[in-house]
């Protein structure tokens, strides 16, 4: 058909030609079309193989945990008496458990009132001082919940203040005013039905003995009379639960704790108390949970095989179809291979491990490089050698010094075996008064405040008026008044009568940052810390670890920078000064295999790069394409203007060839 041109008689088909022509013309696009879908494929396989490996990284996490292969189980023979559960360094075996007491907390209610939102008092602002201790000797009237004859010691574990004011000094106030406070105490109102129902119940938080509550009011007199509770003297509340510790025997050794969950009876081994069975003593029964550890074992297995798998099928090649998939010829994927693969052949140095090769309990590398696990060697490596299996797949530290501990390690700490010395003991910060304690008058607003720094913090507490006629009772009230001070932000401090006589007041914490001193108040006389007193600041513990000087903190031992223990955290408790044997630290496979994986995934790693490399060229194609339309529209317009052209002259050929025929056709007539 020829192109509409009216007057034209020409049967040139200038739409078919061009299109012909720019088929031929547009096959580079097709091409470079062709590309973009390969490399837009190969991203895709990346995609899913970053996936894939991220997948394998979280699985490796949780492997590289060595409490998954050195757990424990915990069983008890009476359920209702107690529960337990344990850790890595639980030592298996069986225990009598028998519970006389379980711990509780003590509760306390205040007289009724007429109303919780009436205003109690004058509006004279209060104070309430909540101390917590351990109420001692006396009787306890049952009808009246209160005390005579008793002595109350504080626990020194500091004093809290809530204050009372015009703004909440009701019933309802006080209750919230208290559970603001954090100050271990919960409070409550409890409507009893008489004609003044609203009572204020007070619950401490904590359990055990020690948790007794002296509560002390200054301010408000009302106030006072309704809420002051000290055990030794006046007691405005009356007590419905008494404070008391759980006591039990474990294996015949009679044990109190303030808690009924104790973590401390048996190394590694919690233990949640819930019913007294005195007489029927039942078992605690620790063992090795060595199904943990096989259920471990074959997730790293599978973990490994599935990206074993994931890589194989992403660089397979088919000689049937002769087809390759998405990344058959990747040298990214090669090297991804190689690294992973490369972990396994080499054995787990360092000597924290029993084992060294994952042959040793039952894994073997098959053909095509998959793992395959062989169940009775496995359960005979976890049942002879259960302690050595974390270090085959954890990174482990293990010390051969019970006062030097591992804590931790960095990603530069290489596997080795580190000598380590220690030539300086980590200690605590402590001032020493100069004189002999002698009797102590504190009367308020005259001699009753200590400016204390304590860490590099500073605050003044104020002792609680009252005759200190021994040492001990001046160190408690100093200790609880330094360690109730919000100011110290959780630092603490030990208050103790020395040797001679004298107090001191020693730092909680270790290390050169550790100290502990009185540097004003009006309490400061001689006896309290004045002129003269020893000041003596922490220190951090100085040594070796692999020969090189290790930076010390506390009792913190870390290696040296540039070292093949550096980043290598001990922990030194005590012991003597010189060599203190060593410290074997193993990288086992699944660790090393996750590191691995970290550095396959970083944003620099070989998969990124390879990624950013094809996008770089996605883009590129982009650009030449772009460039080879815009040439194509051009050659499409030149080829329609030129056949266009042509068709024009035909046509004006073929009425000039009508013309010359109709000419030739009258003259042959007329010679005719």
């Amino acid at each position: 058909m020829g192109i509409s041109s009216p007057g034209l008689g020409s049967n040139l088909d200038v739409t078919s030609i061009v299109s012909q022509l720019m088929a031929i013309e547009k096959q580079p696009l097709t091409q470079l079309d062709l590309k973009t879908a390969s490399f837009q494929a190969k991203l895709s396989g990346f995609g899913t193989l970053k996936s894939v490996l991220s997948q394998f990284q979280v699985a490796l996490n949780g492997l590289s945990d060595p409490a998954k292969f050195q757990g424990v189980k915990s069983t008890i023979g009476d359920a209702t008496v107690a529960s337990a559960s344990g850790t890595s360094i639980a030592v298996p075996g069986t225990y009598s458990l028998e519970v006389s007491k379980l711990a509780q907390a003590q509760k306390l209610n205040a007289v009724g009132q007429f109303s919780a939102s009436a205003k109690i008092g004058d509006d004279v602002t209060t104070t309430l001082n909540f101390d917590f201790g351990t109420i001692t000797g006396g009787t306890l009237d049952p009808a009246t919940g209160k005390y005579t004859g008793a002595a109350f010691g504080s626990a020194g574990t500091g004093i809290k203040t809530v204050t009372i004011d015009a703004t909440n000094n009701s019933l309802s106030g006080i209750r919230d005013a208290i559970n603001k406070a954090a100050v271990g105490v919960t409070a409550s109102i409890v409507n009893d039905g008489s004609g003044t129902p609203f009572r204020l119940s007070l619950t401490s938080n904590a359990t055990g003995a020690a948790s007794s509550l002296k509560l002390s009011v200054a301010g408000d007199a009302t106030i006072s009379s309704l809420l002051s509770n000290d055990p030794s003297a006046g007691q405005a509340l009356s007590q419905t639960s008494a404070a008391q510790s759980a006591v039990f025997k474990l294996d015949g050794i009679e044990i109190t704790k303030g808690s009924n969950t104790v973590t401390d009876a048996l190394a590694g081994v919690t233990l949640n108390l819930t019913k007294t069975n005195v007489g029927t003593p039942t078992t605690v029964a620790i063992t090795r949970d060595t199904t943990t550890v096989i259920n471990s074992v074959n997730a790293f297995v599978k973990a490994y095989n599935d990206i074993n798998q994931t890589l194989q099928d992403a660089s397979a090649y088919d000689a049937n179809t002769r087809k390759g998939a998405v990344l058959n010829g990747e040298a990214s994927v090669r090297t991804i291979q190689n690294q992973i693969r490369s972990v396994l052949t080499a054995p787990i140095s360092g000597g924290a491990s029993a084992f060294t090769l994952l042959s040793e309990v039952g894994v073997s590398v098959q053909k095509g490089g998959a793992l395959a696990v062989d169940a009775t060697k496995l359960q005979k490596a976890v049942d002879t050698g259960f302690d050595g299996i974390a270090g085959l797949f954890s990174n482990v530290g293990k010390s051969s010094d019970a006062l030097v501990g591992y804590i931790s390690a960095s990603p530069k700490t290489r596997a080795g075996a580190f000598a380590v010395e220690v030539s300086q003991l980590a200690t605590k910060g402590v001032t020493k008064a100069t004189a002999p304690f002698t009797p102590f008058v504190v009367i308020a607003g005259s001699n009753d405040t200590l400016e204390i720094k304590l860490d590099g913090l500073t605050s003044t507490i104020t002792l609680a008026a009252g005759n200190y006629d021994n040492a001990a009772k001046l160190a408690t009230e100093i200790q609880s008044k330094i360690n109730g001070n919000s100011a110290f932000s959780g630092f603490t401090a030990a208050v103790t009568t020395e040797a001679d006589g004298s107090l001191s007041i020693t730092s909680n914490s270790y290390g050169a940052s550790s100290h502990a001193e009185v540097i004003g108040g009006t309490a400061q006389a001689d006896a309290l810390f004045g002129a003269g007193a020893t000041i003596t600041d922490g220190k951090n513990v100085i040594g070796t670890i692999n020969g090189l000087t290790a930076v010390g903190n506390g009792q913190s031992l870390t290696g040296a920078t540039g070292d093949a223990s550096e980043g290598l955290n001990l922990l030194i408790t005590g012991g003597n000064l010189g060599a203190r044997g060593t410290i074997n630290y193993s990288l086992g496979y699944a660790y090393q295999l996750n590191k691995v994986a970290t550095s396959l995934l970083a944003s620099d790693g070989p998969i990124n790069s390879r990624t950013d490399g094809i996008s770089s060229s996605i883009k590129d194609i982009a650009k030449s394409r772009e460039a080879l339309v815009q040439r194509l529209i051009q050659t499409e317009k030149r080829f329609r203007a030129q056949f266009t052209a042509l068709d024009g002259v035909i046509s004006g050929m073929s009425k000039t060839s009508a013309f010359l025929s109709q000419q030739l056709a009258s003259l042959n007539n007329n010679n005719s």
